[in-house]
């Protein structure tokens, strides 16, 4: 059997639905039962209580689902129950840069422990050279005497953080962009 490379097609663009408070994985759902291509990265997380411990799997980015469209079928996401209005600015839904959303998902689907971390615009940025977020870029922090990796959604204005061994990340740019977060 023939296995063909799945084609993006034209036009196609990674767009930020803001959902209700607590339905992400719900319209996720939904979306991808109407066609589209969904995307809803969950980290997990362990919640404790009195009597017992619990590993949740909570969204990355709460209150937010990423959705591919070219936008003709607008409406359709738009009357998706628990979709709130599609990010943008000025009344139009502005797409999110796959090379903002690609690491997100190499991310997502690797085995690295994450977690959702403050936005930050400031700092060294790197690549990793080697493991299972070989190639991803983001931005070097020291927290806690670890250095995570920082990923960013500039239009949502939030942040993943994943911890990683400095031998394993090269500098992009020559100079940081700002002393305090230099490592």
């Amino acid at each position: 059997m023939e296995t063909k490379d799945f084609v993006k097609p034209v036009g196609e663009r990674w767009y930020a639905a803001f959902t209700k408070h607590q339905h992400e994985k719900r319209v996720t759902q939904v979306l991808t039962n109407k066609g589209f291509e969904t995307f809803l990265p969950l980290y997990r997380e362990v919640h404790r209580w009195k009597d017992r411990d619990k590993t949740l799997c909570l969204p990355l980015f709460p209150c937010y689902v990423f959705v591919r469209t070219n936008l003709e079928r607008k409406l359709d996401i738009l009357q998706t129950p628990g979709i709130c209005w599609l990010v943008g600015r000025g009344g139009y839904a502005w797409p999110i840069p796959d090379h903002e959303v690609d690491p997100i998902r190499s991310l997502a689907g690797s085995s690295a422990k994450f977690e959702p971390h403050p936005f930050v615009a400031c700092g060294d940025r790197v690549r990793v050279r080697s493991g299972p977020l070989l190639g991803i870029e983001g931005i070097i922090i020291r927290a806690r005497n670890q250095h995570r990796l920082v990923l960013s959604v500039q239009l949502l204005k939030q942040s993943a953080a994943v911890e990683v061994d400095l031998s394993d990340v090269e500098r992009v740019s020559a100079e940081p962009r700002n002393q305090a977060w230099s490592v």
